[in-house]
Formats: C-alpha cells, structure tokens, sequence
C-alpha cells in the first residue's frame, strides 16, 4: 500500500488506529459471507500491517465486524466508550480543524484524557441528522452546530461532561 490510510475504531472502550481497514472492508463487500467468515477475513487482512494482541483477537473481531457494517448501511450498537468521547463532526473545512484543534488545546490545558475524533465519513456524518458544520458531540450529545465557539464555552461543555464521569 502506498498510501496506507489509518482508520480509528472503538474496540473495548478505547479508539485504536487500524492501517488498511477501508481497502479490507472493501474487499469483503464483494462476497456475501456469514459474520463469523467476516470477522475472520478481516481480522487476517488487517494483521498483515497491524499488531492485534492474540488475546484481544474476539474484541478486534466484533469491532472490525460493526465497521463492516457500518460501511454496508446496516445499523448496529455503538460501542460503549469509557470516559470523555469528544466528536468533531464535519467534512475536514478549515473551521472544523480549528475545532479540532481547539478541543485537543483545552484538554491539554485541564490535563483530561478523553477520546478525541474528527468524522469526516459521509456516512459517519449522516446518521448525526445535522443541518450544519462544524459539529460538537460530547457523550454521543451534540452540543453544537454551525459554528465554533469560543474556547470558554468549549471548556464549560467539558467540564460539564466530565463532572458525572470523575467529580471534576
């Protein structure tokens, strides 16, 4: 692969970058196979330029199986994520970057680790049902939509999110 293109996935709680993923997945759209003959393609195609932990091969298994599907249109559970999950949610414009970069800013500052990450897969963005761009979405809650706000509203929507998780 020349231009090896990392996809982050949600496997046990935790965003984990997988090189090779969309290429994978578009080589089992082509075949009709049951889950099992799924996970398993998957799991053999993205080992090739990816470590999976063999103790972790079941959790990568039905992660790679639910992106599959994703992919296919076929709706499935999210996977629950453990802490902070923080989404930017637009086609990659600069104002979304500028969002981007800001929530990664401020959560440096407050020293919170949360998983960060920036949706630019059409479908991905569909099935949020947004009228505009750049989108905030806190905890699977969107929080705002159009535009960016100021680094002081971005901050009190952290805190606010993660008071529940750890007393903040």
């Amino acid at each position: 692969m020349a231009e090896d293109k990392i996809k982050q996935i949600m496997i046990n709680g935790r965003l984990v970058g997988i090189v090779g993923l969309d290429d994978a997945i578009k080589k089992i759209s082509l075949q009709a196979n049951s889950d099992e003959e799924i996970k398993n393609s998957l799991l053999k195609d993205i080992s090739i330029n990816n470590y999976v932990p063999p103790s972790a091969l079941d959790s990568y298994g039905n992660a790679l199986l639910r992106e599959f599907k994703i992919a296919e249109g076929i709706l499935v559970a999210e996977e629950t994520v453990r802490g902070l999950n923080i989404e930017v949610v637009g086609m990659g414009c600069a104002r979304c970057g500028q969002l981007e970069n800001d929530v990664r800013d401020l959560l440096s500052e407050m020293k919170i680790a949360a998983s960060l990450r920036h949706i630019t897969d059409v479908k991905e963005i569909a099935r949020y049902k947004l009228l505009g761009s750049p989108a905030l979405v806190i905890n699977n809650k969107v929080v705002s939509v159009g535009d960016v706000p100021p680094k002081s509203k971005i901050r009190q929507l952290i805190i606010e999110a993660y008071k529940p998780i750890n007393n903040f």
